[in-house]
């Protein structure tokens, strides 16, 4: 969850003016602080670019009609934040994302006007091979060097321990956000634009050992609303084989499987939940070392059970995908869920809706 004080996390269950903030960087240099009307931030972590905007403005002068216009929309920057009033002529921010202006379109006359955008990692997909390019060095450096490839000076910050990989050749047209994602794997990381607009490589936290960010309770002053949780096997795996065969650095075929052998958990591999492989393969594994820590992160993350859940509450801003919620029913009864993707709205509406993965009971 993004850092905000403990203010602010009891504040969000109790009457407040929330406050939003939208601010417009246009290719000239100018910033405008454009009032709005409503709105959303959608965060998703299973879509390529995971944040994405939608702004409503009253405002039909931010239609671009002129070549002066049109030059100063194209490659502006949306930046959003959205916080609370503490009523005391204070107020905490936190961002919500920085996206590229990706549209304006609205009713000349009478508008309204409507703004959308992607996060930033749109920016480094767009910018297609147009040569055939050569990652090299380690996951940080090699995804590093793609992303300023497109965006000069990005931030870039790895979490995830210094992995060496095999040189991995793009051909023209490739998508190079694709190509991060790849070298990212095989550290059994991802990589994604946070809220401020910087870049960060991580693997997705473990439910079972990460400290709960946020606690969702259907008691008297908690956020809850309603929720409800479903479960399936499907993508539900218990072993992985990561190969990888490098022809660029002349390097031999290497493999490594790994599988649940924890005989007292339910997808365990010589138990009834059967086998259930999956497949891995890329030319950044060079050697089985490789392979084997590409195996062993990714099994941790296949092998959760495909628990979901669908929770309404009060809207907190500060929250991320990843981030580990304990939540408390009516009954009393009490989950983990790990959120997966939700919308925070830009106006003053009540409900935030949160989809959830790796749902389990907490004692």
């Amino acid at each position: 969850m993004y850092p905000v004080s403990d203010r602010f996390l009891a504040r969000l269950a109790e009457s407040h003016t929330p406050v939003t903030l939208v601010q417009l960087f246009l290719a000239d240099g100018r910033v405008i602080e454009v009032p709005h009307t409503g709105g959303s931030v959608t965060v998703d972590r299973g879509q390529a670019n995971r944040r994405t905007c939608t702004v409503t403005v009253a405002d039909v002068t931010l239609i671009p009609r002129t070549p002066t216009d049109q030059l100063a929309t194209y490659g502006a920057r949306l930046r959003i934040s959205r916080g609370v009033d503490y009523g005391d002529g204070s107020q905490e921010l936190v961002p919500l994302g920085v996206f590229r202006l990706d549209s304006v379109d609205g009713d000349v006359t009478q508008g309204p006007v409507t703004l959308q955008g992607k996060d930033l990692s749109a920016i480094v997909a767009d910018d297609k091979f147009t040569a055939p390019y050569r990652a090299t060095g380690t996951v940080a450096s090699a995804i590093t060097a793609l992303i300023q490839r497109s965006i000069p000076g990005a931030d870039v910050v790895s979490t995830v321990a210094s992995t060496t990989i095999g040189t991995r050749v793009y051909d023209v047209e490739a998508d190079p956000w694709t190509g991060v994602q790849e070298i990212a794997a095989a550290a059994g990381a991802e990589c994604y634009a946070t809220a401020d607009g910087t870049f960060t490589i991580s693997t997705l936290p473990d439910l079972l050992t990460t400290e709960p960010a946020w606690s969702i309770e259907a008691t008297e002053g908690g956020v809850y609303i309603k929720a409800s949780r479903s479960m399936s096997s499907d993508g539900v795996y218990n072993g992985v084989m990561a190969r990888g065969e490098n022809t660029s650095d002349n390097v031999a075929p290497v493999s490594s499987l790994v599988v649940d052998n924890d005989p007292n958990s339910p997808t365990y591999w010589s138990g009834p939940y059967g086998r259930r492989p999956f497949f891995y393969s890329s030319s950044t594994l060079v050697t089985t070392a490789q392979c084997l820590q590409a195996a062993t992160l990714k099994l941790a993350q296949l092998k959760a059970p495909n628990a979901s859940g669908d929770i309404s509450s009060l809207p907190n801003p500060a929250l991320e995908p990843g981030d580990v919620l304990r939540l408390m029913h009516e009954d009393g009864s009490r989950e983990l869920h790990q959120a997966a993707s939700f919308s925070v709205p830009l106006d003053l509406g009540g409900e935030f809706p949160i989809a959830t993965i790796s749902a389990k009971e907490d004692a």
